[in-house]
């Protein structure tokens, strides 16, 4: 993510200022956020995760931790521990386990008590200039996330300290495997900037050997234990038709892969690279279309020569094409419908693209902070949180005839039976019961899809639903809670 980015906000990195002798944003002291997963699995405790960046030009010591924890009953807790812990590096994570906690729902009010110098400080929350603190809202579960017989859950779209620039920064390999346990993931995808990989960690400016820089990356996952997975993934940044600047995930590349385009380090001189179908061809990778319509404002076209996917760009002929669309990044926003739609156009027209789901998090758990306005403002949301969205698939081929399915809650997947398919739906009361079940299909080639059935099952968590697929090009479905929670399916085929 670059400056004016159509992208979500990262972590907010904000002593960059551009060698300008000001900023409204400046301030003389690392950055510091106390993060948290957003949920909790059984048998995991929570975790309070303390972010320090920058703190190799502003050391600091952390002296103490503090936090009322107030559950939905209004129950208050309360948490300190003294920490002594002696900052001087560019980026550290440091963990504060809380005591064991009932199931249910939480706020937690943090606050750190810092010395710099001789001056001591009080932080709550983050010291991010001008961003009102906002609690940390987490979700202990009583029960595991429901999950298909025989899937894995995972992270398809986040960022490690790999990806670095003058506007964010995102979290090590280590601290994102224990942040994946903490929620119930059983992989993660880490998707860092191509561009990222060809500059140095401290000097954004100065080139780099990004070959060099994503072994290095490999070798750090590789330390890690086996589980949660990691696998070291791309974001590229590659051309589309029009020769804009539009972003490709590779799945597991077996190398680094070029793509400066637009990084934000040259401005109005931002041609792509590669195009699209070059990388395809030496990319030796699944991979999958980025965020492809997400809107892009007027900035962003003009500066970064950004522009959005489109079907020519998607290679469908070539020996590698690309093998579906993260249209879910993060929230159910515009780019969420949008990208949807586009995906169900691809159906109709015969193209057998996967759904994939992702959060483009940067190290982001429980919120998201990031820059606005450039020097002088920034920004806080609720969406692109690490793990929230779900891609639950049976194995890393990626077919386009797999059956996965993207979720931030109930379990929805098919499987072909005698009579034609077998829809399966699963809840938990974490999630709340089931509200709706809704499965659409194309009756004959060209046809728009539409809904075919409709189930509003009464108090249950568990639906099943027997369909005749051989009547159809193909079907999905899409499943809601009583809370709001969503699940839907790839697309299957009676072939």
């Amino acid at each position: 993510m670059s400056l004016f980015s159509f992208e979500k906000p990262g972590y907010a990195e904000t002593h960059y200022k551009f060698k300008l002798p000001w900023s409204l944003l400046y301030r003389p002291f690392p950055e510091i956020i106390i993060d948290a997963p957003f949920q909790v699995i059984p048998g995991r405790k929570l975790t309070l995760l303390i972010a320090v960046r920058d703190a190799d030009k502003f050391p600091a010591e952390i002296l103490s931790l503090t936090a009322e924890i107030k559950d939905e009953h209004g129950t208050v807790r309360h948490f300190e521990q003294k920490l002594s812990i002696h900052v001087n590096r560019l980026l550290d994570f440091f963990p504060v386990e809380l005591p064991a906690l009932p199931a249910g729902k939480y706020r937690i009010d943090p606050k750190l008590s810092i010395r710099a110098g001789k001056k001591e400080k009080t932080i709550t929350r983050w010291n991010l200039p001008g961003l009102k603190p906002a609690p940390l809202l987490v979700q202990i579960l009583a029960e595991n996330p429901p999950l298909a017989p025989g899937f894995i859950a995972g992270e398809m779209h986040c960022h490690t300290h790999y990806s670095s620039d003058p506007v964010e920064f995102g979290a090590p390999p280590k601290v994102l495997q224990q942040a994946a346990a903490d929620v119930g993931l059983d992989f993660v995808l880490t998707t860092d900037h191509a561009y990222d990989f060809a500059f140095e960690a401290v000097d954004y400016m100065k080139p780099a050997a990004p070959e060099k820089r994503f072994r290095e990356l490999q070798k750090e996952i590789e330390k890690l234990p086996a589980h949660p997975r990691l696998i070291a993934g791309l974001e590229v940044s590659a051309g589309n038709a029009k020769k804009e600047n539009i972003h490709l995930l590779a799945f597991n590349p077996p190398h680094y892969l070029p793509g400066l385009g637009d990084s934000g380090r040259f401005w109005f001189h931002n041609q792509p690279a590669f195009s699209v179908p070059e990388i395809l061809a030496q990319s030796g990778a699944v991979c999958f279309a980025a965020h492809p319509k997400v809107p892009i404002g007027k900035l962003e076209r003009l500066i970064f020569r950004r522009g959005e996917w489109n079907p020519e760009d998607l290679s469908l002929k070539s020996p590698n094409p690309v093998r579906g669309l993260q249209f879910w990044n993060g929230s159910l926003d515009r780019g969420f419908e949008r990208g949807k739609a586009w995906w169900i156009e691809e159906l109709e027209k015969g193209n057998r693209l996967l759904p994939i789901g992702g959060n483009d998090a940067h190290g982001d758990f429980n919120d998201t902070t990031g820059i606005s306005l450039p020097l002088f403002s920034l920004k806080y949301s609720r969406n692109h949180v690490f793990g929230r969205v779900r891609t639950v698939v049976r194995n890393f081929g990626f077919n386009k005839t797999d059956c996965l399915y993207l979720t931030n809650g109930p379990a929805l997947w098919w499987e072909h039976s005698k009579t034609g398919l077998t829809f399966f739906a699963r809840s938990t009361a974490d999630y709340g019961k089931i509200k709706s079940i809704h499965l659409f299909a194309q009756t004959e080639p060209g046809a728009k899809e539409k809904t075919v059935h409709t189930v509003s099952p009464e108090n249950t968590f568990e639906s099943e639903i027997e369909f005749p697929l051989r009547e159809f090009m193909y079907a999905r479905a899409e499943c809601l809670t009583e809370q709001g929670l969503l699940a839907l399916t790839s697309a299957a085929f009676p072939d």
